[in-house]
C-alpha cells in the first residue's frame, strides 16, 4: 500500500479529554475519530488492526468447533421480559420503540436471542452439543464513557453460546473455550492472565476473566506466585485469620477526638495503627433495612462479596441524613457499641481485640472495645466482605497473594440452566423425555483488545504493536524519492518484491521531510522500517531498524528481501 493511495491522519498532540496512553495514541495515530461521547469511527489504519484481531479470534473459534452466525443488533423486549432482565439489566440497556409502539433494545448481549434460536431449532439430544458464535457490534449506555474504545458505548464483541445435554458436556466445552482464549491472546502477542471471576449480571455458576496485564488496568487481580491460583479481587477470598481472637486486656473508654473522622486522622490522633481501628460502614439493604458493615481500618469493602449476604442483597450506601437519623451522629463517628441495628462483620474485623471505634457521638471515639464485652457478634454475622491485599494467605494454602492490574478482554461463563429454564429451551433425550438444556457463554471484547494491546506496548514515540496486530508489517521510507531516479528505482523494485512475497508493506511516497515520515511510521505502530537513500545506495546498502531497536543497521540491497523475511519470522517467535 502506498501512503498516497491510503489515508493517514496523524496528530502531534492528543485532544485534552484523552486520559489513558491508548486513548491518546489511537487518536494521534489516526486509528479512531470521535463522533460523540463513547462513539468512535474506526479509521482505515485502525480498522486494519481491528480486522487482524477479529481474524485471529475467528480462526481460533472455528478451530475449537464454534459455528459462526450473525444475530440482529436490535432485539424485541418480549425475549428480555421472559428472562426478567428487561427491568433489572439496568440503565446500560438502550431501549427504543418503533412506529407501532413495540419495545426493543439495542443489544448489550445476546443470551435471550440465542436461547430463542436454540428452543426453536434444537429438538433432540443428537443435535447437542453445539456452540454458536458471532462477531458483532454491541451497545451499552455507559454512564460515563471514557478511555476511548476501552470503555465506549458502542463496541465490537465476539460472543459465543454453547448448548448441552448435561453439565459434564458443558464443563468439557468450558475447558475447550478456556484453552481457545489462551491461544487467541498468545497468538496476538499479549501478556495476559486468566482469573476466577464473579458472574455478575450475566449469571451462572462459574466464570473466568482474561486480563491483559497493564498498570493502567481498571481491575485488580490477586495471584499466588507459588501456585496457579488467580482471581479478580472482586472474587478472591480473604482467608480468615489463623489465630483465634485474643482476650480483652483493656477497659473501654470514651475519648474526645474533635474533628478527627477519617481512619488516618483517628489513628494519628490516638497513636494507634489503622489495623487496630474498627471501621463502620452504613448501608441500606435491598429490603430497606439500615445495616452496619464492620471492617478493619486498613481494609476496604468488597461490594460484590457483601451483596451476596442473603439478608443484605443489592445494597446502597446510606446518606448522611439516614446515618444521623439511625445513629444520632455523623458518619465519621459511628460504631457498633450499644446500637440496635443489624451488624455484619468481616472475618479480619471479627478477630480484633482492644480496638478503637466510633462512639456514636460527634467528636468522640471509644478505645479498648471488645467483641463479647461491649459488642455482640454471633458467628452467623461474620463474612468475608473485604478486598484481599498483597501478603494475604493464598486461598489454596500454597503461599501468599500478590496484586497486579489488568484490563478485562475476555470472560467465559457456565450459565447452566438460567436462561433455558426461563425460556423453556428443552430437548428430547434418548428416552424421548423433555430435558432442559445446559448453557455456556463466552465473550471477547474485540475492539477493547486493540486499546489493551497499546496500553501494554508503547513508548514516547508512539505505538508498538505485536506482529499479529500491526496495521502493516513493514514501512519503506525513501529519502529524496522525487529527486533521485536511483532511489525511485530501488524503492519500486523492493516494494514490488515485498508485495509478491506476501508481506504487508506501507510505502511512504509522500513529498515530506524525512523526520515527518519517521515520526509517523513510529507513531502508527509499524514494527519494521527500511530507509532507502542515495548515499547508502552508492554502497549498495539500505538502512533497517526494528521498532524496538535502539540503533539502525545497514543491510545489503541485494539481500533485503531475505533479511526482511527473517526479521518478520524472528518477531513472531519473540511475540
Amino acid at each position: 500500500m502506498r501512503v498516497s493511495q491510503f489515508f493517514i491522519s496523524t496528530l502531534k498532540e492528543a485532544p485534552s479529554e484523552a486520559e489513558l496512553p491508548s486513548h491518546k495514541l489511537m487518536l494521534r495515530a489516526g486509528y479512531i475519530k470521535k463522533l460523540s461521547s463513547g462513539l468512535y469511527t474506526w479509521m482505515p489504519l485502525g480498522l486494519r488492526v481491528l480486522r487482524k484481531v477479529e481474524n485471529v479470534v475467528r480462526e481460533e473459534m472455528d478451530r475449537s468447533g464454534g459455528i459462526e452466525l450473525l444475530m440482529p443488533a436490535v432485539q424485541p423486549a418480549e425475549l428480555w421480559q421472559e428472562t426478567g432482565r428487561w427491568e433489572v439489566f439496568g440503565p446500560q440497556m438502550l431501549k427504543i420503540r418503533d412506529r407501532h409502539d413495540n419495545d426493543f433494545c439495542f443489544g448489550p448481549t445476546h443470551e435471550e436471542v440465542i436461547t430463542d434460536i436454540a428452543r426453536r431449532e434444537i429438538k433432540s439430544y443428537r443435535q447437542l452439543p453445539v456452540n454458536f458464535y458471532q462477531i458483532q457490534t454491541k451497545f451499552r449506555d455507559e454512564v460515563r464513557p471514557r478511555f476511548g474504545v476501552m470503555r465506549a458505548r458502542e463496541f465490537m464483541m465476539k460472543d459465543a453460546y454453547s448448548f448441552h445435554a448435561d453439565y459434564a458436556s458443558l464443563e468439557q466445552s468450558y475447558r475447550v473455550m478456556y484453552d481457545t482464549y489462551s491461544r487467541i491472546f498468545s497468538r496476538l502477542g499479549l501478556k495476559f492472565r486468566a482469573v476466577a471471576a464473579d458472574t455478575g449480571a450475566i449469571g451462572g455458576s462459574g466464570s473466568h476473566e482474561f486480563h491483559v496485564l497493564a498498570d493502567s488496568g481498571e481491575d485488580a487481580l490477586a495471584y499466588c506466585p507459588a501456585s496457579d491460583y488467580a482471581a479478580n479481587v472482586e472474587l478472591a477470598e480473604a482467608v480468615a485469620p489463623a489465630a483465634a481472637r485474643a482476650a480483652a486486656t483493656l477497659s473501654m473508654q470514651k475519648i474526645a477526638t474533635p474533628g478527627q473522622k477519617s481512619i488516618e486522622e483517628v489513628a494519628a490522633f490516638l497513636g494507634v495503627t489503622p489495623q487496630h481501628i474498627l471501621k463502620s460502614i452504613a448501608v441500606i439493604g435491598e429490603n430497606g433495612e439500615f445495616v452496619l458493615l464492620l471492617l478493619r481500618g486498613d481494609h476496604t469493602l468488597n461490594e460484590v462479596k457483601a451483596s451476596k449476604i442473603a439478608a443484605l442483597g443489592s445494597f446502597r450506601f446510606a446518606t448522611e441524613g439516614e446515618i444521623e437519623a439511625s445513629m444520632g451522629c455523623r458518619a465519621g463517628y459511628i460504631g457498633p457499641v450499644g446500637v440496635h441495628v443489624r451488624i455484619f462483620a468481616d472475618r479480619s474485623a471479627a478477630a480484633l481485640n482492644d480496638f478503637v471505634c466510633g462512639a456514636n457521638e460527634n467528636g468522640h471515639h471509644f478505645t479498648g472495645v471488645n467483641f463479647g464485652n461491649q459488642v455482640t457478634l454471633p458467628d452467623a454475622a461474620i463474612f468475608d466482605i473485604r478486598n484481599v491485599v498483597a501478603g494475604d494467605p493464598s486461598p489454596d494454602g500454597k503461599g501468599t497473594l500478590e496484586i497486579c492490574r489488568g484490563i478485562e478482554v475476555g470472560h467465559i461463563f457456565q450459565l447452566r440452566t438460567k436462561y433455558a429454564e426461563a425460556m423453556k429451551a428443552t430437548y428430547l433425550d434418548a428416552q424421548g423425555k423433555a430435558q432442559t438444556m445446559e448453557m455456556g457463554c463466552y465473550g471477547i471484547g474485540v475492539s477493547r483488545i486493540v486499546a489493551a494491546a497499546i496500553e501494554q506496548n508503547y513508548d514516547e514515540r508512539g505505538i508498538i504493536l505485536p506482529a499479529a496486530m500491526a496495521p502493516f508489517q513493514l514501512a519503506i521510507v525513501p529519502i529524496g524519492m522525487g529527486k533521485s531516479e536511483a532511489v525511485r528505482n530501488a524503492v519500486e523494485q523492493l516494494y514490488a518484491a515485498l508485495q509478491t512475497a506476501g508481506i504487508e508493506v506501507l510505502l511512504d511516497d509522500r513529498d515530506e521531510r524525512p523526520g515527518v515520515m519517521f515520526a509517523d511510521m513510529e507513531l502508527i505502530g509499524i514494527p519494521h522500517r527500511i530507509v532507502i537513500g542515495e548515499r547508502g545506495l552508492k554502497e549498495g546498502l539500505l538502512e533497517y531498524q526494528g521498532r524496538n531497536d535502539a540503533q539502525a543497521q545497514h543491510i545489503p540491497l541485494q539481500s533485503a528481501l531475505e533479511f526482511v523475511k527473517s526479521a518478520l519470522c524472528n518477531q513472531i517467535i519473540q511475540d
